[in-house]
């Protein structure tokens, strides 16, 4: 029997930095909790950015944000996990100095720039992921906690990221793909595997009465504490090997599909 429910958002729910999520969902996850299952959003976004794409039941809704390093129901921060500030320091000198390359700070709920980049990539921040954004001249001389550093280029950072920023960080931090266009950087404590562990001695559910859908290098986590694993068919083959069954794509509504399937 199904108890507890994990969904990754971007890639897997829905397209890509989108700010909305479809009605048939919102529907299905009422269901979903008349039944008493709990339901999870695990994302690597920030917990208000989540928070607003199911703004009408949110207080039903577990929120794994920041890729696990924040966990918050009901309005309350249930668990934070900060960053080496030493860490934080030498990843924002390495990042400025990179060439095509957009950075972000978390904060729990906040996303923190600098002056100084593109409209474009605001507007995505604050429109498309719908993130709290604050704008401080010198992220390392403002004394903020950190959860997460990101950074962002589009098409892709994928070179970037596995060909330079993930090996060289491996053994200091938790540094994966978030998406095509994103790095994300944690604590290396921080997983969405290891916060819905979390959730799952908490509440004294199993692998077995878990069931977990991703599509990305930061959900493998994640889909190795369930039994009832589906990596989406457009996951990276990495991904794939990690699920125990495969469902249809974001634009597919695969994830609703499989809950209707499983849940009538």
């Amino acid at each position: 029997m199904i108890k507890l429910i994990a969904t990754d958002v971007d890639g897997t729910l829905v397209k890509d930095g989108s700010a909305e999520i479809y009605p048939e969902f919102i529907k299905k996850i009422k269901e979903l909790r008349e039944q008493d299952i709990i339901v999870c959003i695990a994302s690597g976004r920030q917990s208000t950015s989540i928070e607003r794409m199911f703004e009408d039941i949110k207080d039903d809704l577990i929120f794994i944000a920041s890729n696990g390093a924040h966990v918050k129901c009901r309005g309350v921060d249930i668990h934070v996990t900060g960053m080496n500030s030493d860490y934080v320091t030498e990843l924002t000198h390495e990042l400025r100095n990179t060439p095509n390359c957009n950075i972000i700070w978390e904060g729990p709920g906040v996303t923190y720039i600098e002056p100084g980049n593109e409209e474009s990539f605001v507007k995505l921040l604050t429109e498309g992921y719908r993130n709290y954004v604050e704008v401080v001249d010198d992220i390392l001389a403002a004394g903020k906690q950190i959860i997460k550093v990101s950074a962002f280029h589009r098409p892709s950072i994928r070179n970037l990221g596995e060909g330079k920023i993930i090996p060289e960080w491996k053994d200091r931090v938790k540094a994966t793909m978030a998406g095509e266009d994103w790095i994300d950087m944690m604590d290396k404590s921080v997983d969405k595997g290891a916060a819905l562990g979390f959730i799952q001695k908490l509440f004294g559910i199993s692998k077995e009465e878990t069931m977990v859908f991703g599509d990305n290098n930061n959900d493998i986590g994640m889909l190795d504490v369930a039994v009832h694993s589906y990596a989406v068919e457009t996951a990276p083959d990495a991904v794939k090997a990690h699920a125990n069954n495969i469902c249809p794509s974001w634009n597919e509504k695969g994830v609703y599909k499989v809950l209707v399937q499983e849940f009538k």
